[in-house]
């Protein structure tokens, strides 16, 4: 299960990320978005983390959204599949994301 990970403190490393979801499975991977398109390598402030199991996602989904980490409340949910994303004209695209943190 893929899971987006957001309003992250731009200090917060990959591998405190993995920790926070460890005692709810098996993490996979752990991908933190950077501005790699202007060189900065600067955060964005969001990433994904990929479990082994829809129930293990669905776990930490439940245990960790509204929770801080470096006193900021990470927003957590399931990550929307590409293929649902980019097949929507743009303007879904933005209220389909929109619609998925209220």
């Amino acid at each position: 299960m893929n899971i987006y990970v957001g309003n992250l403190s731009l200090d917060v490393t990959e591998e405190e990320i993995r920790q926070a979801f460890m005692p709810f499975g098996a993490v996979l991977s752990v991908k933190m978005m950077d501005d790699k398109y202007i060189g900065s390598g600067q955060l964005k402030g969001y990433g994904f983390v990929e479990m082994s199991s829809i129930p293990e996602g669905q776990a930490a989904v439940a245990g960790l959204n509204g929770t801080k980490i470096y006193n900021r409340e990470i927003k957590v949910v399931e990550a929307l599949p590409l293929n649902r994303i980019q097949n929507l004209p743009v303007k879904k695209r933005i209220n389909k994301t929109r619609e998925r943190f209220q």
